[in-house]
C-alpha cells in the first residue's frame, strides 16, 4: 500500500513524502530513498513495490525544487536562497526521525541515487549513527578544481533563473560513449521505455537554476572533505552500485575512487559492484531484477542478528 504525506521543514518548506508499506505487518527493515537531480520519488515505485514484497518498507521524498515539493515551492530546480545542500540533507534527517517515530527499533537503510547519493554522503558525515547502512547508486568523484570552477561560474549568474550554460557543462558530454544515441538522455538507461517516459515526464529533465548548481558544487566539496568524512562511523556498512557505462561515475573509475576514499579512512564494510554495460540508472536498467536482488541480499546481510 502506498500513501503520501507532507512534512514541514525547519525553514517552513513543505516536503512531499511517499511511503510504501504492508498494513498490519512489521517490516524487517526500512529503506529511505533519496532520488537524483531533476527527477522525483514516483520514479522509484516499481523498486519500492519489490522491497515491500520482501517485507522491507520504503519512505522517500521529493527534494526541494523537485517533484511536488518543487511545485509547491513555486520554482523547480531551486533548493534554497542559501545553504540549499545543507537544508536538503536536513530534510532527509527529518524523514529518518519520522520513520523512527512510526517504526521504533526497525533498522533503516539510506539509499541515495546520483545527487541523492551526494546528499547521502553528506548525511553520513553527520548522522551515520541514525542508520543501519547506506547504499550509494550512481555516485562519483569530483576533484576540487572542478567544483571550485563550477561554484565561481554559477555565482556570476542570476540565481533564480534556469542555467542552460551550467546544465550543458554538467551533462553535455554524458552521451558521448553511447553508440548512435536517439535522445539527449540515452546515458540514463539502455531501456528505451525508461528514457521515453523520462522525456515525457513534466517533473524530469528540466534545466535547474544557477543557484542549484552553486549548492550542488558546495555539496560536492563537503563530501570530498577528509575532515568531514572522518566523522562517519567506521562500522557503517556501505554498498556502492553503478553501471560500468555510467558517465556520472566516470565509467567506473569515480566509483572505485570513492570506495577507496572511504576504505582509507578505516570504514570496515564496503561493497562495490559495477554492472556490465549498465548506464546511470541501475534501478531502471534492463538488468534491474539482478540489481534488485543484489540490494536485497546486501540488506539481509547487514540486518541485526535477531531479525
Amino acid at each position: 500500500m502506498k500513501s503520501t504525506f507532507w512534512l514541514n521543514s525547519v525553514d517552513n518548506v513543505e516536503i512531499y513524502v511517499e511511503k510504501w508499506i504492508t498494513v498490519d505487518k512489521k517490516p524487517k527493515a526500512i529503506v529511505q530513498l533519496a532520488h537524483g537531480m531533476v527527477e522525483h520519488i514516483q520514479r522509484y515505485h516499481q523498486f519500492a513495490q519489490f522491497l515491500v514484497g520482501n517485507d522491507i518498507f520504503v519512505y522517500g521524498n521529493d527534494h526541494r525544487g523537485h517533484g511536488k515539493t518543487g511545485q509547491k515551492q513555486g520554482l523547480m530546480g531551486y533548493l534554497s536562497e542559501q545553504d540549499g545542500f545543507d537544508k536538503t540533507t536536513n530534510d532527509l534527517v527529518m524523514i529518518t526521525n519520522k520513520i523512527k517515530e512510526e517504526y521504533p527499533g526497525v533498522p533503516i537503510f539510506l539509499l541515495g541515487h546520483s545527487m541523492g547519493s551526494f546528499l547521502s554522503r553528506y548525511y553520513i558525515q553527520q548522522h551515520s549513527d541514525l542508520i543501519q547502512g547506506v547504499i550509494l547508486s550512481g555516485t562519483g568523484y569530483y576533484p576540487k578544481l572542478t567544483t571550485t570552477f563550477g561554484k565561481a561560474l554559477s555565482k556570476q549568474l542570476n540565481p533564480t533563473e534556469k542555467s542552460p550554460l551550467m546544465n550543458k557543462l554538467a551533462f553535455g558530454a554524458f552521451n558521448r560513449k553511447v553508440q548512435q544515441p536517439k535522445t539527449p538522455f540515452d546515458w540514463l538507461s539502455r531501456d528505451n521505455d525508461i528514457v521515453q517516459a523520462y522525456l515525457q515526464d513534466r517533473f524530469a529533465g528540466y534545466i535547474p537554476t544557477a543557484r542549484f548548481f552553486y549548492d550542488l558544487m558546495t555539496g560536492l566539496q563537503f563530501i570530498h572533505s577528509t575532515k568531514r568524512n572522518n566523522y562517519i562511523r567506521k562500522s557503517l556498512p556501505m554498498l556502492l552500485i553503478s553501471g560500468e557505462s555510467d558517465p556520472v561515475g566516470n565509467y567506473g573509475s569515480g566509483v572505485w575512487r570513492t570506495a577507496s576514499i572511504y576504505e582509507k579512512l578505516g570504514i570496515e564494510n564496503i561493497t562495490t559492484m559495477l554492472f556490465d554495460g549498465a548506464r546511470h540508472e541501475v534501478l531502471n536498467e534492463i538488468n534491474k531484477d539482478e540489481v534488485y536482488q543484489v540490494i536485497l541480499r546486501w540488506i539481509h546481510q547487514y540486518l541485526p542478528a535477531s531479525r
